[in-house]
């Protein structure tokens, strides 16, 4: 496989409604992208770093500046064969997970595109469609959240999870099962906003059944979380913490988690998120496929994934609408609560030029 280039492409893509979490609210999303250009095909990447360090120490242009300076040269020297090859050649560079991943399945797409094959196949997808979940936001009132929720169950979504925070996290939650029966699977996303010296008080979610409550604790706190598991009933799930598979065998030999939330631009790529939902297989700990506010591009190589054997339960992976009006790509629509895998050749998605240079705005070629 002979690469010529890479092209860096900033879009901004404003969201139907704000989008808030324990570390702040969006209301934009600010998006690089990656083109991997080959003698064959090219292929695209989509970087989920946010606009400023705040969800990890990564951002967009940081992600830029690192893609420029070092992973796109150092690309090019390795001159790889295959995908496969790209994180191995990536791997002298410290950290930067989702420049990474966003150069690697840009180089990913260009070889299955190239090659006629898709990410579902390639990935090791069993099902033609998946089952998809909602994010729900924190919100200025419960009756707010409630109607929120409301939509989204009309809409067909499986399941529901609420985002929280000290001070909107019981109250919600006893709002929602109560309105909506136990029968929802639902689930809280803490984002890290917790300590320790709060089981306590997040053992006072037990009651209300939930499927699992995600990151309570900063990233970096494994062994809290293991403390946790042991103080609460609720299963717990780690996001942020998981960076590799590495740190996933770590923390289930831990007992720090009993689910794990599986984000290919958090882990490096596509390929390593493999090697994740592989490991939690083994140790018989479901994953689910989270999301980071993606267009198509992303979402159809999230929704290849969440098609693998270990993805038991609903991701993250939520229909276009759910954040843009119009996306770059065709919309991914919802049907009967689920999401078709897309079949043709790599992500099975291509941008619509005319909307993808609505939203551009900025781009830069980089000679290989």
């Amino acid at each position: 496989m002979k690469l010529t280039g890479c092209e860096l492409r900033w879009l901004t893509m404003p969201l139907v409604g704000p989008f808030r979490t324990s570390f702040g609210t969006v209301t934009s999303r600010e998006i690089l992208l990656v083109r991997a250009v080959t003698e064959d095909a090219e292929g695209w990447g989509e970087c989920v770093a946010m606009a400023a360090p705040v969800y990890s120490s990564e951002y967009t242009e940081a992600a830029a500046g690192v893609l420029r300076d070092h992973l796109v040269p150092a690309l090019a020297a390795a001159a790889p064969a295959n995908a496969l090859a790209v994180a191995p050649a990536l791997a002298p560079v410290k950290g930067h997970r989702m420049a990474k991943a966003a150069l690697e399945m840009a180089v990913l797409d260009a070889e299955l595109r190239a090659g006629g094959r898709s990410f579902g196949r390639e990935l090791g997808a069993v099902r033609d469609r998946v089952p998809c979940g909602v994010s729900v936001g924190i919100m200025d009132s419960i009756p707010a959240l409630l109607d929120a929720v409301d939509g989204y169950l009309a809409e067909g979504y499986v399941r529901i999870k609420l985002k929280i925070e000290p001070g909107w996290d019981v109250e919600p939650v006893r709002a929602v099962r109560e309105r909506f029966g136990d029968q929802v699977l639902l689930q809280a996303d803490a984002n890290t906003a917790y300590s320790l010296s709060d089981a306590r008080h997040l053992a006072r979610l037990d009651p209300f059944d939930l499927v699992l409550i995600e990151q309570p604790l900063d990233e970096e706190d494994v062994l809290g979380h293991a403390d946790l598991a042991r103080l609460i009933r609720t299963p717990v799930c780690l996001d942020e913490s998981i960076t590799s598979a590495a740190s996933a065998a770590a923390a289930i030999r831990l007992g720090a988690c009993q689910i794990v939330n599986v984000k290919p631009g958090r882990v490096g790529g596509y390929l390593e998120a493999r090697r994740i939902h592989d490991v939690c297989a083994a140790h018989g700990v479901p994953v689910w496929c989270g999301g980071m506010l993606e267009t198509g591009l992303g979402r159809a190589a999230n929704v290849a994934l969440a098609a693998l054997p270990g993805f038991t339960l609903p991701g993250d992976t939520s229909a276009s609408g759910r954040y843009y009006a119009a996306d770059i790509t065709e919309p991914f629509v919802l049907d009967q609560g689920h999401l078709p895998v897309p079949t043709g050749p790599g992500l099975g998605v291509t941008p619509d030029p005319a909307r993808l240079a609505e939203v551009t705005t900025r781009v830069e070629w980089i000679s290989m």
